[in-house]
């Protein structure tokens, strides 16, 4: 059985940092490409950043170059997001989900999804 499952949202002033986490069942890890998306009230859901099964790999959108960065831990099986110097446009649910093949942007790729933590970024 595949299972997602995210925390580590929640309310948090621009400029700060939150760290998200996906919880991710063991068989799934070890053969997953992981990305995480976001989805704002009102628009589609993005890509953020994508993280290969290796971890050698990542890619990220251009909106969060530099101020995102995505990591996963084989002991924990878990994938990470660490969000510094937050927006306010950072505001949205954020997803992690599960691909077997890597197309980190292509939302249409990951077969698997979490069921979202809230990220609220105030001014």
């Amino acid at each position: 059985q595949v299972q997602l499952v995210e925390s580590g949202g929640g309310l948090v002033q621009a400029g700060g940092s939150l760290r998200l986490s996906c919880a991710v069942s063991r068989r799934t890890f070890s053969w997953a490409h992981m990305g995480w998306f976001r989805q704002a009230p009102g628009k589609d859901r993005e890509f953020v950043a994508g993280i290969s099964i290796s971890g050698g790999t990542t890619s990220y959108a251009d909106s969060v170059k530099g101020r995102f960065t995505i990591s996963r831990d084989v002991a924990k099986n878990t994938v990470y997001l660490q969000m510094n110097s937050l927006k306010i446009e950072d505001t949205a649910v954020y997803y992690c989900a599960a691909a077997a093949d890597w197309r980190p942007t292509d939302l249409r790729a990951y077969a698997y999804w979490g069921q979202g933590t809230q990220v609220t970024v105030s001014s």
